[in-house]
């Protein structure tokens, strides 16, 4: 609204004295202006300090109200003698998720009380997620009532209850006391389920009286580490090592999966102990959600890992061979990422910053595995794991982000960005520390067995850097030093220049040499891989990012424009809406009949496009045809990448594994 003023104009001398006849600050450019000074900020939460908190804490949820999808907690905090404050904080900075993430938005309702009567609390205006309380004389015990609200839409967040089964994430509905590692935190919990339902966690001692759930007393460290997942459908299995397999599913029928498919699951964890040489778990649960129902999740745990697969992953096994490595990379977390993990990612309590500079090491290595031991297990069929390297080989091939902005830079993005949706991702780059870290890491395998006539690689890096005393769930962390002279007791190289250049440095070519070195090359077909296609088909998107430089859902609109791309040179734009193809009405095999006669034709790919109200006729220059990024073979050559796939435990009965050469 434009503010029309009730008088007319003045000479600005005029206005200038009507100010200070009105005490308003003269106009004059020299004129003082007022200027307030900064006030310091005021940290009034503690740092954590390593010692014990007096007494454990009680912890009960409820969590049978499936139907509206709340938790209600209750927790009771022994107060440590004479103190007249307490202050009390949900965790911000969460593990696996690199940032500071804590949903402290659906924490409602929250009261507290001192020895059964009400007080008043305050919120920290600085730390938001902490709760400041003044405590009577002698108090003996606080007790925190409030609700947690699981989204019951994915625009309001991760839904993590529906009528058939829960993900109850302790760190998202707790508080625990300031000022201590949370290591030295006790805690005592209890959960309320709703009736019938099985529970699965990797927590110690759980007993069990009609629907109310209880665990041995652990402290909080371990108790966030440790999440559940219960539902009405549910199986088990035994996988061996001390791993078990813990699914829930919207249906039971999706529980259906065939004995020798189940079997991938156990040779995944006998090459990853093959791999590893070590495990740094007492047991360890596979929490596995087959679901459309119930949000995604992949996240690692040092014991268990939280996973979801679509709900009909078990029994169309074949069909959806592209969903399934989330396993695979999660179960190498436990070596990589929770045991040995970045000195400046690991932080005493939830409160502190993390530093996610070297999750190319903790993430991109994790990738790294993750694809080699689904391969070597057969978990995943090689061709799929080939075409999900090719997705992102050919992907920083044509990146133009790369230009400005490196690998490392990336590892950011969890604070950065956290995974909102944001144009133009391509220019931005995103979380490439994974799969470009996945391929620096191939690199960095065939340089090893090259300089060492096969006999040595990545693999013995792994056993070295990770080897883990047997069932220590602690940690360990490393820094970038150790990083380089563990690879270097393995293979003499300079393997600092190395890191720097490739994860550390703008600009770089496309991470293509570990294919080149490994007897493989990224060819472009006008196909997508199996990797690629499966994924389309289950998402029912339509990628055509590498010809005309879009991504379209299944009604045309434009998810994803490539910066640079023809479509982007024509003005398409994320959201807008493809609805004609050369005059006939939108379809993806039409659009795609019009990439490939345009080949032959040279003519423009005539669109009509919706966006917001208006509808533009879009023409677009390209003739270079449907293009698909693959992994090819080369003739001739030494296929070191097929080894690397090739399995590597001890088949069943065998006296020793077979050689990692």
């Amino acid at each position: 609204m434009t503010f029309k003023p009730r008088f007319a104009p003045l000479a600005v001398a005029a206005l200038a004295g009507t100010a200070l006849t009105l005490g308003w600050p003269a106009l004059a450019q020299d004129a003082p202006r007022s200027a307030p000074e900064a006030l310091p900020v005021a940290i009034t939460v503690p740092a954590a300090q390593d010692e014990p908190y007096p007494g454990t804490v009680e912890l009960a949820i409820d969590a049978t109200d499936i139907e509206r999808a709340l938790y209600r907690v209750t927790q009771t905090f022994p107060v440590p003698r004479g103190a007249r404050a307490l202050i009390l904080q949900l965790p911000q900075w969460l593990p696996g998720n690199h940032g500071p993430r804590g949903p402290i938005n659906l924490i409602a309702d929250i009261r507290f009380e001192a020895d059964g009567e009400p007080i008043a609390w305050t919120r920290d205006p600085v730390e938001v997620h902490a709760f400041h309380l003044q405590l009577p004389e002698d108090a003996r015990e606080v007790t925190a009532r409030f609700i947690h609200t699981s989204p019951l839409q994915t625009n309001e967040g991760r839904i993590t209850m529906t009528q058939e089964m829960l993900n109850l994430q302790w760190e998202k509905m707790t508080l625990y006391p300031a000022g201590y590692y949370v290591r030295q935190i006790k805690v005592t919990p209890t959960v309320t389920f709703p009736e019938g339902w099985e529970v699965f966690t990797a927590l110690d001692g759980q007993r069990q009286s009609g629907n109310r759930v209880s665990w041995a007393t652990t402290d909080y460290e371990t108790l966030v580490d440790s999440p559940i997942f219960a539902g009405a459908h549910a199986m088990s299995w035994e996988l061996g090592n001390d791993v078990d397999m813990h699914v829930v599913a919207d249906e039971p029928g999706q529980l259906a999966i065939a004995p020798e498919n189940m079997d991938t699951y156990r040779s995944l964890v006998d090459e990853a102990l093959a791999l590893f040489g070590s495990k740094p778990f007492d047991h360890y649960d596979f929490l596995l959600a087959l679901t459309e129902r119930m949000g995604g999740i992949g996240l690692e745990h040092h014991r268990s890992s939280e996973n979801q697969y679509q709900p009909n992953d078990f029994v169309d096994w074949e069909e959806m061979a592209h969903d399934r490595n989330v396993i695979a990379h999660e179960l190498v977390h436990s070596w990589n990422g929770k045991y040995r993990r970045p000195e400046l990612l690991w932080t005493p309590d939830y409160r502190q910053p993390m530093q996610d500079n070297l999750l190319w090491m903790y993430e991109g290595q994790t990738q790294f595995w993750g694809w080699v031991l689904a391969a070597r297990s057969g978990m995943q069929p090689k061709d799929i794991i080939l075409g999900a390297m090719a997705g992102s080989a050919g992907l920083y091939s044509v990146q133009p982000g790369r230009a400005w902005r490196s690998v490392e830079d990336t590892t950011l993005d969890p604070i950065i960005n956290a995974r909102a949706p944001r144009p133009y991702t391509s220019i931005h780059r995103d979380e490439d520390y994974y799969s470009e870290g996945a391929l620096v890491w191939l690199e960095a395998d065939q340089i090893i067995r090259e300089g060492t006539g096969g006999a040595r690689g990545l693999d013995d890096f792994a056993k070295a850097f990770f080897a883990a005393r047997e069932g220590d769930y602690g940690e360990v962390t490393y820094d970038f030093a150790e990083i380089v002279a563990t690879l270097n007791g393995v293979y003499a190289y300079d393997w600092a220049g190395f890191l720097t250049t490739r994860l550390r440095t703008a600009g770089q070519p496309a991470p293509l040499a570990g294919f080149e070195k490994a007897g493989y090359r990224l060819v472009w077909k006008e196909e997508p891989n199996a990797y690629r296609a499966g994924q389309m088909k289950t998402s029912e998107f339509l990628d055509l990012l590498y010809s005309l430089g879009v991504n379209l859902d299944d009604s045309g609109e434009v998810t994803q424009t490539l910066w640079d791309s023809p479509a982007f040179d024509a003005g398409l734009v994320d959201g807008a809406q493809i609805v004609a193809v050369a005059g006939q009405e939108y379809s993806a095999d039409r659009i795609k009949e019009a990439i490939t006669a345009a080949k032959t034709s040279g003519d423009p790919i005539a669109l009509i496009v919706k966006r917001g109200e208006r509808f533009m006729d879009v023409q677009i220059d390209y003739d270079g045809g449907l293009r698909y990024p693959w992994l090819e073979a080369v003739a001739g050559g030494e296929q070191g990448l097929d080894r690397l796939l090739a399995p590597r435990a001890a088949p069943a009965n065998a006296e020793s594994p077979a050689p990692a050469g």
